[in-house]
């Protein structure tokens, strides 16, 4: 699934295709995603010039000089190509052609997971999707202070609080582990347990794992292409993740014991070091 950083990668990607450009007809060709898309999506995008790209979390936001903003979820597998012209055939999950005055999106997406919609700009805190959501990493507001608060009387394994999209937004399952492999906190801890001193660390690490895989263009671990159609190369800066039964590569792990660890934590691999994390 895109995550923060590939989610900035193909806002970064597609700018140059949809800034400032007039979108000029839309062919939806499938709208059975994690929700139909709405019937009247199209009317409200063609003609319209995009004014700008965001990203809110894992969501990309195409804001429109006639008030509303498109909200894009990839999914699991979702992705966008990019073309100068509409090419002479089409791939089977191509299900969204977006044609503007300066190029042609397609947006192809074979599990269909992603969610498609819009709402008007000025409401997009009050958005049943986008209201929830809690801090960006680089919020000022995201400090010591408002982790610790957000973690008292949690028990909850403080790998699985890291995923709450209500705390932190944009950190997903490969993200965490990296995190908490790096401030050398176990996966599995009660997120209550975690201290001020590892509260900097994981605002420290998010920030800056999350900065270097944006610079490396995410990380391609299964599905995921730029639209540009290569892939993120992030994943082989990983630590942990992907790697059970490995030597993580700041200690000297005895590969007779297992090395690095995987568990299931909320139906999601884990991965962590038991002699690094605490």
């Amino acid at each position: 699934m895109p995550e923060l950083p590939e989610v900035e990668t193909i806002k970064n990607m597609i700018k140059g295709v949809l800034l400032d450009s007039v979108i000029e007809d839309i062919e939806i060709r499938q709208r059975k995603f994690r929700e139909v898309i709405p019937d009247n999506f199209e009317k409200i995008a063609k003609g319209a010039k995009v004014i700008n790209l965001k990203r809110i979390a894992k969501y990309m936001l195409i804001d429109l000089n006639n008030g509303y903003t498109l909200i894009w979820h990839f999914g699991m597998s979702g992705k966008f190509k990019v073309f100068s012209h509409l090419p002479q055939s089409l791939d089977k999950h191509d299900h969204i052609i977006i044609t503007t005055d300066k190029g042609v999106l397609i947006y192809n997406d074979t599990r269909r997971f992603g969610l498609i919609s819009f709402c008007e700009s000025k409401k997009i805190k009050e958005n049943r999707i986008l209201g929830k959501l809690g801090l960006d990493p680089w919020s000022e507001k995201l400090n010591p202070e408002y982790l610790l608060g957000k973690f008292k009387g949690k028990k909850t394994p403080v790998k699985l609080s890291l995923l709450d999209q209500e705390i932190i937004c944009g950190i997903g399952n490969i993200y965490a582990s990296e995190i908490l492999y790096k401030a050398r906190i176990r996966p599995d801890r009660a997120a209550e347990s975690i201290k001020n001193d590892e509260a900097e660390k994981i605002i420290r690490y998010t920030r800056e794992i999350l900065e270097e895989s944006i610079k490396a263009g995410g990380s391609t671990i299964h599905d995921f292409k730029r639209p540009d159609g290569d892939t993120g190369y992030f994943q082989n800066h990983l630590c942990v993740y992907g790697k059970a039964g490995e030597r993580c590569p700041d200690c000297v792990c005895n590969l007779k014991n297992g090395g690095i660890k995987k568990i299931i934590m909320g139906s999601r691999s884990t991965y962590f070091c038991e002699t690094l994390q605490k």
